[in-house]
């Protein structure tokens, strides 16, 4: 849970003192100025600060939560763009800020007491404000890009602990800390970071459809790596560094380190030149121009058991006589006595940015509550948990309706819209979370209707039925139930089984061709070979960790094609079409065959979930585009067509075991994806000659475009099925 909770924790841990050194100064102001009457009035404006980072966070929570699978990709990519932003800022502020923080305080806070109480809480809200909603926007960013809130939100919780004890003691006078040290080191941490939410962000709007390039991956190393070893949980963890990632998300995250982390390096360095000698201080120092940091840097925040500071009375206010210069940094609006008919000559009031960093995101978020989530006019509020399912149902009229599903239960559910007496689906939402409201629209025609509480764990429950009369035709879904997927699911697994069978005499082949010191037969029953393993599916997982030393790749080992564990289909290939000797690649060969051996074995007892079957039928070709169509996987047979064609015909395999499903519930797009088969065949043929295949770099642009482009329709097409075929409970 640590790498999750790191990212939060320094967030927590830097917001947390900054926002108690702001706070403390506040305090300390106060009480040296002998006016501890009006700390009440701090306290209101920093806990108001609190309340609005807070509601804000639900905010955010709730509105993603109410959106669809892909507007929440696109409103969370965008606030995760948002959360680099303010972060960014954020740490190149302090870094400027951290030596005057304490006397640019106290002077807002002497204006703000000659200004009346309002204006005090006013200034300590907008002191804290601005940390809290930082500090929400990004626990929420790094929240959803670990996929769980506990890890993220210890981590908060373990910083903002630390912080207000570290404030404490700065207080007290119990310890000192080197704020410009301590606020360059985080903030060179947070801007790696930041880059890491800024590609994961990027990502989101990709699977948004906001951003183009979704496949255009520069590295894939799925494969290549172990996605449960601690060194990758803690590097995606920490850096939000994926496996696999697109030219958009590296050229960013490369992008925004090299010049942020370079500006933010240039201005520590011009930050630490030595300054000239300041002018001899006058002994009489008013209130608000001590300076909040001695010269080595460390805090120093004054003692509330301290008298007023020298210079002041005893009320907080000035002595009449006044330094007659100001800092240059106080504009004129900062000063409580300055006559109003300054005029035109008045710089910009310092309040402005404050109250525009708080209230725009309040405003935002406010509006997109109020206007792109609100409940439709006339909107039912249906209950969903195992207790209530259905509550508040009545006979909806026909036509295309709106429903307010609110999970009062304590579990996460699916929701379905039934035909009772059918089974089938009008309309469904999953992952409800307990305590949340999400749309759900049906087109509601005349029959019977119910709706299915699905609880995490539980039962099935099913509401009473409500009768529609009148309205034309309604688009349902026919539930699949497991049982339906187990006759697909033998036959699959027998073809997988007998072209295992073939595999095994395939390999056996290629390995005598090596001991025979024949290469060119080598050649040829290697591809042979290489074909039938492709045609059997073998994607995402499907042959565990088999695959990987079957079909593996060097991408991400230490030493690339010569490393030891690059084994299999590849690591011959690489040798065959290098000029390594049979001598070479017997043992490569010999341990690909023991491999396929082990498979064909073990591939009975393997966990086969019947739910993944209809999934394949997507995942291999879309592993098709995203390495063999891109001339990825090629080590310098230029086969990648050859594969590719063998590809397509696993993916008709699959769909032909389907059919039956698929014809029963959705003909015509049965009909789409076979003349999308059919297109991507022939242009598969078409770079066939004489028993060669043309490389993927060798085909003319348009030709790869056209193959890329039916490709992706077809993907588009497969899309839909493995929703269609989604095994749903009925009771």
């Amino acid at each position: 849970m640590w790498d999750d909770a790191f990212p939060s924790f320094l967030i927590g841990l830097r917001e947390g003192l900054e926002a108690g050194l702001i706070v403390s100064i506040l305090v300390a102001t106060l009480v040296r100025a002998g006016a501890k009457s009006r700390l009440p009035q701090v306290w209101t404006g920093v806990l108001a600060a609190i309340a609005l980072a807070m509601s804000f966070g639900a905010v955010l929570t709730f509105t993603a939560a109410s959106l669809s699978a892909t507007a929440q990709e696109a409103f969370g990519g965008t606030l995760s763009i948002i959360a680099v932003a303010f972060v960014t800022a954020m740490v190149f502020w302090m870094r400027r800020s951290a030596r005057s923080l304490s006397g640019e305080i106290k002077e807002k806070v002497t204006g703000a007491l000659a200004m009346g109480s309002g204006m005090l809480i006013v200034t300590s809200f907008l002191a804290v404000g601005r940390e809290g909603l930082e500090t929400a926007l990004f626990l929420w960013t790094t929240a959803r890009a670990a996929g769980e809130s506990v890890g993220p939100m210890i981590g908060a919780g373990v910083g903002l602990v630390i912080a207000a004890g570290l404030c404490w003691g700065l207080y007290r006078r119990v310890l000192k800390i080197n704020l410009t040290k301590f606020f360059t080191a985080t903030g060179a941490v947070l801007i790696v970071i930041a880059a890491g939410v800024l590609g994961y962000g990027l990502r989101d709007l990709q699977e948004g459809g906001v951003l183009p390039g979704k496949a255009a991956f520069a590295f894939d190393l799925s494969q290549s790596i172990d996605p449960s070893a601690w060194y990758t949980t803690l590097v995606q963890g920490v850096f939000n560094l994926m496996p696999a990632m697109t030219w958009l998300q590296v050229i960013a995250y490369a992008g925004y380190l090299a010049i942020v982390m370079t500006l933010f390096v240039r201005g520590v360095r011009t930050a630490a030149k030595p300054a000239p000698k300041p002018a001899p201080a006058p002994a009489a120092q008013p209130a608000g121009e001590q300076a909040p940091v001695a010269k080595d840097g460390t805090a120093e925040v004054a003692s509330a058991e301290e008298g007023p500071a020298e210079g002041e009375t005893a009320d907080g206010d000035a002595p009449e006589t006044q330094p007659t210069s100001q800092p240059e940094s106080e504009s004129a609006s900062e000063s409580a006595s300055e006559p109003a008919s300054a005029g035109a000559g008045r710089k910009r009031p310092a309040w402005l940015v404050p109250v525009a960093v708080v209230a725009v995101p309040a405003v935002v978020a406010g509006g997109i509550v109020a206007f792109g989530t609100s409940k439709p006019a006339g909107a039912p509020t249906i209950a969903v948990s195992e207790k209530e399912c259905g509550k508040g149902f009545t006979a909806p009229k026909p036509g295309r309706q709106t429903f307010q599903m609110q999970n009062t239960g304590d579990k996460t559910s699916e929701v379905y819209l039934v035909d009772p007496g059918t089974n089938a689906v009008y309309g469904e939402i999953e992952g409800l979370a307990p305590g949340t409201t999400r749309d759900l629209v049906a087109t509601i025609a005349g029959g019977s209707y119910a709706w299915r509480c699905v609880p995490t764990g539980g039962k099935a429950v099913t509401s009473a039925a409500v009768r529609v009369s009148g309205g034309g035709g309604a688009k349902a879904v026919v539930p699949v139930a497991e049982q339906d997927l187990a006759a697909p699911l033998r036959a699959y697994k027998q073809y997988v089984d007998h072209g295992l069978a073939t595999l095994t005499d395939q390999t056996q082949k290629l390995s005598d061709d090596l001991a025979g010191d024949d290469l060119d037969a080598a050649r040829t029953d290697w591809l042979t070979a290489h074909r039938t393993y492709s045609s059997l599916g073998a994607a995402y997982g499907t042959f565990e960790d088999f695959d990987k030393k079957i079909n593996g790749r060097a991408d991400g080992l230490p030493d690339g094609v010569h490393d030891k564990d690059f084994t299999g289909f590849h690591r011959i290939e690489y040798g065959l079409w290098h000029g390594a000797s049979a001598a070479e690649l017997s043992g490569p060969a010999q341990q690909l065959h023991d491999d396929v051996v082990g498979l064909r074995k073990a591939f009975p007892t393997q966990a086969f979930d019947p739910g993944d079957l209809p999934l394949r039928t997507h995942e291999i070709l879309e592993n098709t585009l995203q390495f063999e169509l891109t001339g990825d996987t090629d080590e310098g047979s230029g086969s990648n067509l050859a594969t590719a064609d063998a590809n397509l015909a696993g993916t008709q395999e699959l769909l032909n075991v389907l059919r039956p499903l698929i014809a029963k519930r959705e003909p015509q797009l049965l009909a789409s994806i076979e003349s999308d088969i059919a297109r991507m065949q022939k242009l598969l043929d078409d770079a066939h000659h004489d028993g060669t295949w043309t490389p993927v770099e060798k085909l003319d642009a348009t030709t790869r475009q056209r193959l890329n482009g039916i490709t992706g329709q077809l993907l588009e097409h497969l899309a839909p099925v493995p929703d269609l075929l989604e095994i749903r409970k009925s009771a």
